[in-house]
């Protein structure tokens, strides 16, 4: 019996490491996109967002932070011969939108979900990166 791990081993042991690797990733995402003279949104924006994603979470337990899903794609799936993470749920701010004590436009509102869209994606890139490294760690005759 071999001592390394089986593929479909590691696979699994990176599966429990995700959501460790997601939250690092969000807080550092999060820091990079929204904090800082280089944010992609002002304060007036971002706290909009906050209270959009308080209204949707108040609505239907699913808000905007948080929401985003992650998973771990393995051979064949997507023509590659390495495990990938990829966002499986962006979250967005639907249609309906916010409606609270003013009308979102809809202008506003895609140019949100395309930050939000950004930022789940800048995860997905991080989260890879953890996820590469664990490969290699624990494969390091292969490299």
């Amino acid at each position: 019996m071999s001592s390394s791990p089986t593929s479909r081993q590691m696979v699994r042991h990176a599966r429990e490491r995700l959501p460790e690797w997601v939250t690092d990733a969000r807080s550092q995402v999060y820091a990079e996109l929204f904090e800082g003279e280089d944010a992609v949104l002002d304060e007036e924006e971002l706290r909009l967002l906050d209270r959009i994603d308080s209204d949707l979470t108040r609505r239907d337990g699913d808000g905007i932070w948080g929401a985003d899903e992650y998973g771990i794609v393995v051979e064949g799936s997507l023509d590659i011969n390495e495990p990938q993470v990829v966002c499986t749920y962006h979250p967005e701010i639907p249609y309906e939108g916010f409606r609270g004590e003013e009308s979102l436009r809809e202008s506003t509102r895609r140019e949100l979900n395309d930050v939000l869209w950004d930022y789940s994606e800048r995860v997905s890139l991080l989260v890879q990166a953890d996820l590469d490294e664990f490969l290699r760690s624990n494969h390091p005759d292969e490299e």
